[in-house]
This record gives C-alpha cells, structure tokens and sequence, in this order.
C-alpha cells in the first residue's frame, strides 16, 4: 500500500511568516504559477477581502497539492490556520483532523506566546511536528537561540537537521547535516539549488552538529542506537532518514529545519522532509470511536476497506454551491450520490458532490477515500463537530472542544430594511464560527454577539458589512462575567399543586455550595437512601440545577462552578413526574443561592508585550493602571517583554493605546488564562 498522502497543518504566532511559507509551499509545488506576497495582498489562501487588508489569516483554508520525490508522487492536504489567540477554534479544529503540523518560528522573535498555545494544542492532539525556523534574513535572526527555546518553552528535543549559512543580510544558504552538502539557491525564485562542499569556515561546525545529529537519534531510537554502537557498520543516509521518520512519528524528537520563505530559501527541503519524516494516514494507529446504539468502544482501521466514518471539521456557505461540509474521512471510502449518517441527527443524508478545495478553487471528484480532506455538498443540518458515517455501522467521532466566548457587544441594523436578512446574516455566521454566540438580552430585547475577543468580534462585524452588506451599530463592548458560591447552605424545596385531575409533586433536601476541587462545572452528588426518591427522576433533579447555572442570582450572568449534595426527598405515587423534580431543583436553586454569598468572577487575560527599553516605564505604568499584574520582564534581542495578567474589562483599545504609548514601538498579544473574583469596590458598581 502507498503511503502517499500527508495531512498537515501550519502552525504559528502571528507574523512569523505562515501565509508566505504556504505560498512558497504551493509555488513550488506546482500548484501555483506566480509567488504572491502578504505584503501585496495577493496570496493564494488568504482570499477573504479583510485577510487582505489586515494582512492575517482569519479562515483556516484547505489546499490539495502534489510533490515528487524519488519517482513517488505524494499528496499534501495544507490546512493554513490563523496565529491570533481570538481564532483559537480554527486552530483548534483544524488540529482535530490532521495528522503532523510544521511550526513556523521567525528566527529573531522565537518562541512566542500563540506559538505555545497551538504546540501544546498539538501535543493534546498527539500530533507529529516539525520545526521550520524562518526569517534567516532579518536583523537578529538567531538559529541557535530559537533552537535553545524550542527546549527550554516547549519541553521538545530539537533534532537539527540543517545549519543555516550566515544570518541576517550574510544569510546565503543551509547545510545539510545528512547529505554534509552546502545548499544555495542561485536564481531569484529560489527554483536552483547547486549543491556544493561545506565552506572551509563551516566544516567543524558542521561536524560537530552531525555527531550531536547521530547521538540524538542513538539515544531515542534502539534500531539505530545499535548500529551507531558497532564500529563495523557504515551508517548510510538510509539509515539516518529511517531513524528520523521513526522518532519523527513517536513523536520523541521533532526535526528542525531553517531557511527564508520570502527569499525563496529552504523550502523545498522542507517539503521532502514533510513526505520523508511525517506520518501518512494509514500508518498512524486505528481510529476510537463510539457504536452510536451500544456506546460501546469501536476502533477503525485507517483503510479504503473499512467501514465510512469522518468528521466534518468545518462549515463554509459558499455564494455559489451553498453549504459546504469540510470533511476528514477516517476510514472506508464515499462516492457521490452514496447516503450517509450523520450520527447527531440521525438523518440520512445524499451526498450530492464531493469536492477537493484548493483555496478559493475547488475540483469535483467521484470518490473521497480514508485520510483524504474534502468538502461536501447537499448536506442540509451539519454542524461543526459531526460525526459522518455508514449508514449500516452508526460511529460517533469525538467532537470539537469550543471554547467559550468572554466578550459581547450588542449590535443591531442601521436601517429597518435589512432587519430580515440581519437575522438570516446572524444564523450563517454561527453555522461557520461555533464560537460565535447569538442571543437576545431577555430585558432590553437587544441581539448580543458574544466572541473569543475584541478582533474576533470586530472581525465578525466587518464581515457582516464587507460580505453581506449589512451596516451595523454596536454598542460598547462587555465582559461575559461569571458567578461563585462562596457558602454552603442546606434547603428543602417542596413543590405541590393540584389542579384538578393529576397534580405536581416533587420534594427535595438538598446540600449547595462552591466546589472544593477548583474544577469547572457542577459537582452533583446523589445520597439519596431508600429510594425515597426514585432513580427515574435523579438525573432531572441535575439536570435543573445545571439549567439554573445558565443564571446566577447576583447579576444574571452563569455560575462558574457549584456543588450540589442530593440527600433527602420524597415523592408522590401519581403526581409525581421527571419535570416536576426539575422544576423543583430549579426553584431550590433560585430560593436559597443568593444566601451562599454569591461573588461575581471576572476573566483574567495573559499579555504578553514587546517593546524597547525607553518605553518601560510607559508600558508598565500603562498595566498598573488597568489593574494588571506584571508576571515577568524578560529581555531578547535588545527588546523588552513584558507577561502581565490583565482583567479583560481592562483591554478594551488596548492594541491602539498601546500603539499610541510606544509611538508603534510596541506589540501585544493576548489570551484567556483564567477566571477571577472581582474586587468589591469593582463588583459594586456592576450589579444593579
């Protein structure tokens, strides 16, 4: 069986040059004719108008291309995901379905922050990485002090396959430390690259990073740590680029790899180290999943033989075909025109065409198959997170984890004309974002759009009026507060009409306060004795409560965390029904929870700022004033950074405050570390 397919992703912090590598990636491929540049506007996976003028990937785009080495022909599904922590959930679900990511660092800046967050993403995902250090050419490009955070920032052990050839302006080349060649690339595009012997000044260096090459592998892999051992044996390249693609694919040493995409250096060894090293998707192991009847433990070979199961991974409304499903396919193959499950309605479905994205391009194919990446058309309720499978063999796939929004804004039309589509505008946008949220304010009949930050939000905003044409007013942006219970109190809530005929019944005693564990969510504890209140009806008992969290008693805003204690009740012969014990849990909870003391939690932002020395004074009174608390300064590369832990109330402007203070010496990144209680003199003023 071939291994020619790789699905990988492109992982990095904003601006370390993810969209150029991808362009060069494609350029280079074939799949492309002429480079395009972010600076210009004009690459091939950023096509949305605001991608363009913001210069960031906001969608993570899907292409298909080719590349040949060694007479094989391999094909590389590129997911380009966005860097900006307020896109987590692109990321997040791009990781979902891909098999290895290449992690773009820029040579000066190193590890940074969103660089943390999507790599342990990664490793959540038990995801295959290679490290590609990029930017050789700018002013403080440092390989080797990249490669000293790669360690130390992401607990990785780094595996240098390349050396770079000077730095900054003096940046001329690589050396490979497997072929011990020097690679240039000669003509403007980067499409010759002459092999020579490594330079008289590089030769001992170059030796020096082999042997540490070799005892690396030695250490992490047994195979070749016999042969490295047996001075008999001749160790070959073969034997080298095997002990690469095995420690590469058990995940123990991640490659690294080094050039400039915008110079057009580097990156066709980097492809033939994606089809070398990384992991194609029938080699990787059985795919988990749930029997849909039983919610038995099923697993599923990775092959054309078994049976359908995929995951759509995302949802795009096309102008021209409508919606389309972004589908990983785990296992078995499709044909269009084929019915297939999706296992969260149970609907069966036909699957009208299958298509193969490239980009803003796409290419109508008769059949999908295990480990292919496609979108779907005629696939009426999918939503992101669904599971696709046979409809003889029902497979649930675990879901997408989306986080929770911390922001809201209300928004309405400008004008009453477009109030019609505002509302069909609004459903669409939630069907592509999931981490989009929609709601009227029950008081003030607003619509509230709730997001993962300020850009995300502003994003959004821009493409309801840029795409869809629909001009909006906000309002100030809010916090998406939470409640805590700080005391435990014991309460009876006993519910009993009769009106006419049957009646209601339910009684319950019960135990409510904050949980000890610092965990999310409630903590439900059943010490019913007796079967004074049947087992029929626990599970409604909880389900009340969770329902009653949705809204705390202090400001309306849901409850963090809360522990129930179930320990008494009773019940009636006929009147007693499931809902009426949710109603009762539901009126406990409203009865009794504003005497456990009720206090308002605030979400608390991780900053990281960058900026130079004769602006820390600024930069750090700037934080004390919003209530930050600074964590850390560091220094690197003659700049200052600042890790702060602001509350996001706080933020609101910041990016252009920021830029104001520093006179745009400056850069912020943001993302949610955790939630907090708010200060008394603070929460006095929000709850009315």
């Amino acid at each position: 069986m071939k291994y020619n397919t790789r699905n990988i992703g492109i992982i990095a912090h904003v601006d370390a040059g993810k969209t150029t590598l991808t362009e060069r990636l494609l350029y280079y491929t074939g799949m492309i004719h002429k480079i395009g540049n972010v600076d210009d506007g004009n690459t091939t996976m950023d096509k949305d108008i605001q991608e363009k003028n913001r210069g960031i990937t906001i969608s993570s785009a899907a292409i298909s291309t080719q590349w040949k080495k060694d007479q094989n022909v391999f094909n590389i599904n590129i997911i380009d995901t966005p860097g900006h922590i307020d896109f987590a959930v692109e990321v997040e679900r791009s990781l979902r379905v891909l098999d290895s990511v290449i992690a773009v660092f820029c040579a000066s800046s190193g590890v940074q922050p969103q660089t943390e967050n999507v790599w342990f993403q990664a490793e959540k995902h038990g995801i295959s990485k290679i490290c590609f250090i990029n930017k050789m050419d700018r002013i403080g490009a440092d390989f080797f002090a990249v490669l000293n955070e790669i360690k130390t920032k992401l607990n990785a052990i780094p595996l240098v396959l390349q050396i770079p050839i000077g730095s900054e302006d003096n940046f001329e080349g690589i050396i490979d430390l497997i072929k011990q060649k020097a690679l240039y690339w000669m003509d403007e595009n980067g499409e010759t690259i002459i092999e020579k012997e490594i330079p008289k000044n590089y030769q001992s260096e170059a030796n020096e990073w082999r042997i540490k090459l070799m005892e690396t592998l030695a250490e992490f892999d047994e195979t070749f740590f016999e042969i490295f051992m047996d001075s008999e044996t001749k160790i070959s390249e073969e034997m080298i680029f095997e002990a690469i693609q095995r420690t590469c694919q058990s995940r123990s040493l991640v490659p690294v790899l080094c050039g400039s995409a915008f110079k057009n250096k580097g990156v066709q060894p980097l492809l033939d180290a994606i089809v070398s090293y990384l992991p194609a998707p029938n080699q990787l192991p059985s795919i988990k999943g749930k029997d849909a009847k039983t919610e038995e433990t099923i697993e599923l070979e990775r092959n054309e033989e078994e049976t359908f199961s995929g995951l759509v991974f995302k949802v795009v409304i096309d102008k021209h075909m409508g919606k389309l499903a972004m589908l990983r396919i785990y296992s078995g193959k499709i044909n269009s025109g084929d019915n297939v499950l999706n296992v969260r309605t149970a609907e069966n479905f036909r699957i009208s065409r299958i298509l193969q994205m490239q980009s803003d391009k796409t290419l109508t194919i008769e059949e999908g198959k295990a480990g292919d990446i496609v979108a779907l058309t005629g696939i009426k309720d999918a939503k992101t997170g669904d599971s696709l499978s046979s409809i003889k063999r029902p497979v649930l796939l675990e879901s997408i984890t989306i986080p929770a929004p911390v922001i809201r804004v209300s928004i309405e039309p400008k004008t009453n004309a477009d109030e019609k589509s505002f509302g069909l505008v609004l459903a669409k946008i939630q069907e592509e974002d999931p981490s989009l949220v929609v709601e009227r304010d029950k008081q003030t009949g607003e619509t509230l759009l709730s997001g993962l930050g300020e850009l995300h939000l502003e994003v959004t905003l821009e493409k309801i009026r840029l795409t869809h044409g629909i001009e909006i007013n906000q309002g100030k942006p809010k916090v998406s507060y939470r409640e805590i219970l700080t005391e435990t109190r014991r309460h009876r809530e006993k519910l009993s009409k009769q009106n006419g005929g049957s009646g209601q019944f339910a009684d319950i005693t019960f135990e409510i306060g904050p949980r000890e564990d610092n965990e999310i969510g409630l903590k439900f504890i059943n010490q019913i004795k007796g079967g004074v209140i049947s087992n029929e009806f626990i599970p409604s008992i909880e389900k009340g409560f969770r329902e009653a969290m949705e809204n705390g008693t202090l400001s309306g805003n849901p409850l963090e965390s809360m522990k129930i204690t179930l320990l008494d009740g009773s019940t009636h012969s006929e009147d007693s029904k499931a809902y009426d014990f949710e109603m009762a849990a539901r009126d406990g909870f409203r009865a009794i929870a504003k005497s456990c003391k009720p206090k308002l939690l605030e979400p608390i932002m991780q900053v990281e700022i960058q900026s130079i020395e004769e602006y820390t004074g600024v930069v750090t009174a700037d934080i004390n004033k919003r209530r930050g608390i600074i964590t850390s300064i560091d220094e690197k590369s003659g700049r200052k950074i600042f890790a702060a832990e602001v509350p996001l109330a706080s933020t609101f402007g910041y990016i252009s405050d920021l830029r104001t203070l520093t006179s745009g010496r400056a850069s912020i990144s943001m993302k949610l570390s955790h939630y907090a209680l708010v200060p008394d003199f603070i929460a006095n003023t929000l709850i009315t």
